[in-house]
């Protein structure tokens, strides 16, 4: 879908995502499904709810992830 998201767990990437990582994902991604590079100042806000909707919900994902062959994430 959109090829400047990589993916965010191991093996992919040797050490747990930052905060930085997976934010700078739901950017591209809510960039993607919106159309928008950056949002009119009237649709900032919901422009950033939705990241900040997508990083939470992409650093659960990564938490609860079981990888096949390897454990899952401690908290």
């Amino acid at each position: 879908m959109c090829r400047s998201i990589r993916t965010l767990r191991p093996p992919a990437i040797a050490e747990e995502a930052t905060e930085d990582e997976i934010r700078a994902a739901a950017l591209q991604y809510v960039r993607k499904v919106s159309g928008f590079r950056a949002p009119a100042a009237h649709n900032r806000e919901v422009f950033d709810r939705a990241v900040d909707a997508v990083a939470r919900a992409t650093a659960d994902l990564l938490a609860d992830l079981e990888v096949r062959g390897g454990a899952r994430r401690a908290d």
